[in-house]
């Protein structure tokens, strides 16, 4: 659900999001790069901590996560990103540059890491409560994807889900995300 018992929101909404971007674009280097990524591409912290050089396909523009939520190892999934999140990767971390194929992007705790994203919300003025969080974070960028048109399937199989029902949820959305949904419905007649 997008909805906790208490009748609050779990994602960030579209203005949110934007404003994350904003503040994200005034921090350091490592935590821009960090959050940009969890941005664009709905990954999980731990998902974006394990991701190293290598996984980067500059030539497909997207990035390979290993599933880390699956019961095995050796899960990958590729999620497609724009140019802007490859060349703050390049600006950073000198993801061209040979050599550095299996070294982590961010050699971070994932507590170290979610203190980072809370700290990019609050300089964001994300008003406090739980969609304020990692997780509300690869909410929204569920709800957006479904908001733009992109198929359940295929976003199924970016944010690393076992099934389709999973994703499903993204479809649930409230206010004006409902509305922009709705409306692609009726812009088709």
């Amino acid at each position: 659900m997008l909805i906790d018992p208490n009748g609050k929101r779990l994602y960030l909404t579209a203005a949110e999001r934007h404003s994350f971007l904003n503040a994200a674009a005034r921090m350091p280097g490592g935590v821009r790069s960090f959050c940009e990524t969890l941005h664009y591409t709905g990954c999980r912290i731990s998902e974006a901590l394990n991701l190293t050089v290598e996984r980067i396909d500059l030539e497909n523009e997207v990035i390979v996560f290993e599933t880390l939520k699956k019961r095995r190892t050796g899960v990958f999934r590729s999620v497609p990103v724009p140019d802007k999140l490859l060349n703050t990767l390049e600006l950073v971390h000198q993801i061209r540059r040979p050599g550095k194929a299996n070294r982590l992007l961010w050699p971070w705790s994932r507590v170290t890491a979610w203190r980072y994203v809370k700290a990019v919300m609050k300089e964001a003025k994300i008003q406090k409560g739980p969609q304020a969080s990692p997780k509300g974070l690869r909410h929204g960028y569920g709800v957006n994807a479904i908001s733009s048109g992109v198929p359940l399937n295929m976003l199924s199989k970016w944010m690393g889900h076992s099934a389709i029902e999973i994703t499903s949820i993204y479809t649930n959305a409230v206010g004006s995300e409902q509305k922009q949904i709705s409306a692609r419905m009726w812009g088709c007649q």
